[in-house]
């Protein structure tokens, strides 16, 4: 099987032995304790999950912006995107050598890791410009991803974490959400080699469908692992608990029995695009996957990103060597009315974008909310009726 970034074995951070657990929640209730924003959250669930791999903890100040100009931490690990632990107040944990992390996600606030505190460092607002800059190529605060970003406070806590809870994702998400060990044993107990990861925060539709179809039959993979974000998104975006429905409805009427893998993770979206994209290929080699589907606009927002910026950073700033997990680059996907049959829009010879059907996601929504399936070359209709369901009572 593929190796983790960055190690030969993947060194997950959760906590799993039950007396070092216990152990561990005793003293937590005597330390110092920090509640944790979303993005910090979502950082430590990734790292407990070991998807983060071979991080160990949350970066300081130096690695930050190291990162976000070269992609490499100062002491040279390939790493796309800072993952830090920032905080608007740190006067709760000033001085403390060991603290607890508190889950903002999940009622009570429990304790999700303890840590131990490498550095509290004041950050400059330049320096936090040049770092949003850097991950999402603009600073419009606009963008959903900025405006958290540089939402987030100017203390920046660095140090090892061990991770006691994973948060909510496995209560709410028992049958998708999988840590990075566990699709890595789901791979090998289903006798995968060749293994093709599809990142999706939407319900997936016919385009979607046949390029998982494509990429498996190109490639030549044993099957493909659905892996959707269960973690925050951006306001109008459609909830996880209906996109996981329709994708386990497609995929149980139109892929052939074990080619594919439903699984998620728990991470907030970024929507930093190419950054992203690159940090989609780290954690899909985490967990198993030689393969990773970049399509047009990847982990995109807007018009924020080139339609195809997520695979050229692949080839301009990603050093040979730097990840073992391949790229399958795609096109966007649509149904050809002359062909009868879904393909990528730049293999289909004279055809105009009159031969295509292809609606805008404002389009959809708009079909959705009025009961109207879109056409079935457009959405399979068990996958529409879902969604018809969520949008009318969302409308009622």
């Amino acid at each position: 099987m593929i190796k983790p970034h960055g190690s030969d074995t993947l060194n997950s951070l959760l906590v799993t032995d039950a007396d070092q657990l216990q152990q561990l929640r005793n003293e937590a209730e005597s330390l110092p304790s920090l509640l944790l924003n979303s993005a910090a959250a979502a950082n430590a669930v990734m790292m407990g999950a070991g998807y983060f791999n071979p991080l160990t903890g949350y970066m300081n100040l130096a690695d930050s912006l190291s990162v976000a100009e070269t992609l490499h931490t100062v002491d040279g690990l390939f790493w796309p995107v800072p993952v830090v632990n920032l905080v608007k107040d740190a006067s709760a944990i000033e001085g403390a050598g060991r603290i607890a992390l508190r889950d903002p996600n999940t009622e009570g606030n429990p304790v999700m890791a303890i840590m131990d505190v490498d550095a509290i460092e004041q950050v400059t607002d330049a320096q936090i410009h040049m770092m949003a800059q850097e991950i999402f190529g603009t600073l419009d605060p606009e963008h959903p991803g900025v405006s958290t970003f540089t939402g987030l406070g100017r203390h920046m806590v660095s140090g090892n974490i061990q991770v006691l809870s994973l948060s909510y994702f496995q209560a709410d998400f028992p049958d998708t959400f999988r840590t990075a060990n566990e699709i890595r044993d789901e791979i090998t107990q289903r006798g995968w080699q060749k293994v093709v990861a599809f990142q999706t925060r939407n319900p997936m539709h016919r385009a979607h469908e046949e390029l998982c179809h494509m990429a498996m039959k190109r490639l030549n993979a044993d099957g493909v692992v659905v892996h959707m974000l269960l973690g925050k998104l951006k306001k109008g975006d459609i909830p996880a608990s209906v996109r996981d429905d329709c994708i386990r409805k497609m995929v149980d009427l139109y892929f052939p029995e074990n080619s594919v893998m439903v699984t998620g993770y728990g991470f907030d979206m970024l929507y930093a695009g190419p950054r992203e994209a690159v940090l989609h290929a780290v954690f899909r080699q985490n967990m198993g996957c030689t393969h990773l589907i970049v399509g047009r606009d990847h982990a995109g927002v807007g018009d924020y990103y080139g339609a195809f910026d997520a695979q050229t950073i692949f080839a301009d700033r990603v050093p040979e060597g730097a990840l073992d997990i391949e790229i399958f680059n795609a096109d966007h996907t649509a149904f050809s009315k002359k062909l009868g049959r879904v393909v990528m829009m730049n293999e289909a010879e004279d055809h105009t974008k009159d031969d295509f059907i292809l609606l805008s996601g404002t389009k959809v929504r708009e079909l959705l909310g009025n009961g109207i399936a879109p056409p079935p070359e457009f959405s399979r209709p068990e996958v529409a009726k879902i969604l018809m369901d969520y949008y009318q009572l969302e409308n009622a």
